[in-house]
Order: C-alpha cells, then sequence, then structure tokens
C-alpha cells in the first residue's frame, strides 16, 4: 500500500512489536505465516486496498470488514493486532508492516531472501538448485525465494540476493557480449 519512506518508519515499531509478542509466545512462524496471507490478501484485492485507505470508512466498519474477510484463518494475537492498526489509523500502513515482520523473522532465523527472475516457471528442482546456490553464495542457513516470470529474458534467471544481483539471463549475456563488441 505505503511503498515510501514514511510507512516504512511507521512500519518499523509496529513489526517490532509484533516480533516480540511472536517470541515471546513462542508464535514466530505462524505470525509470519499469517503476515504473508495478509499481504497476498491486500495485494490481491485492489478493493480493500481502496477499502482499508479510504478515511471517510467508519473504524467500526473497517473492524466488521477485517473480522468478517479474516474470520479464524489467522491467530487471534494477529486479529487483535489488526484492530488495534485500525484504532490507530495504521491499518493502512499493513503491507509495510508485514514486511518489515517478515524480515526480521529472516533474520532471526537465518535465512535470505533471493528475489529470483525468470523466462519461465521454475520446477521444483530448479527451485533447489537455485537455493543451495544462493546458500553457497551468501552463507546463509536457509533461502526463501520470491519468484517471478518474465518472458523478455529469454532464458536463464536474475537472482537478486539483497544489494547482489546474480545475472544469468540469455538477455544480460547478449547485452554484456553486445557492450564487449562495440567496445572493440
Amino acid at each position: 500500500m505505503k511503498g515510501n519512506l514514511f510507512g516504512e518508519a511507521v512500519a518499523e515499531p509496529y513489526a517490532e512489536a509484533m516480533m516480540s509478542v511472536a517470541q515471546s509466545q513462542n508464535l514466530t512462524e505462524k505470525f509470519g505465516e499469517d503476515a504473508r496471507g495478509l499481504m497476498e490478501l491486500v495485494k490481491s484485492s485492489p478493493e480493500l486496498q481502496k477499502f482499508l485507505g479510504d478515511p471517510l470508512v467508519p473504524a467500526a466498519k473497517r473492524k466488521e470488514v477485517i473480522s468478517q474477510i479474516i474470520g479464524d484463518q489467522v491467530h487471534p494475537f494477529i486479529k487483535n493486532f489488526l484492530m488495534l492498526l485500525v484504532d490507530k489509523k495504521r491499518i493502512l500502513f499493513l503491507e509495510p508492516i508485514c514486511q518489515e515482520y517478515l524480515n526480521r523473522l529472516r533474520e532471526l532465523n537465518q535465512t535470505v531472501l533471493a528475489e529470483v527472475t525468470s523466462a519461465v516457471e521454475l520446477n521444483e528442482d530448479q527451485k533447489h538448485s537455485v537455493r543451495e546456490k544462493v546458500k553457497s553464495l551468501s552463507g546463509a542457513q536457509q533461502v526463501e525465494l520470491a519468484t517471478k516470470v518474465d518472458r523478455d529474458l529469454i532464458g536463464g534467471v536474475i537472482i537478486k540476493v539483497g544489494s547482489q544481483v546474480f545475472d544469468a539471463s540469455l538477455r544480460g549475456q547478449l547485452r554484456r557480449i553486445s557492450l564487449r563488441l562495440s567496445n572493440a
């Protein structure tokens, strides 16, 4: 929803509080699952994004709709957390809060996020190979993959881990060849 610096600044203390509760109750992974589900829900529904961001919608109505949508699918602590975000007028920052929580969870679990862009959907063997390659390059214990398909790559993959980018795509190789030829 909000991808700016203000959104990130708002997200940090809420994500920290969420992590604190999760750790005290030994629910870090469950909260992580719930955060992923909430992010997917918000991303997949422009109507919900608009509803949550509309300042004219009363808090009681927002709480009612949120309760109906999530039902019993999230932990009661997460449900209470969502109601708190509504009360504090921070519900429109749900996505960056969940993202920040997941960042903290990865750090806690010594896991890195690898954003993989490929020309075609990767099968399980290919995903396993990418995970192993990222483990060896980064020294991480675990690797979480976020995959997407970009047909313009022609073939191969682009792997982004933090600020490092590994371009093993055909498009990247053609670009590098072109640069070498133009400099020759």
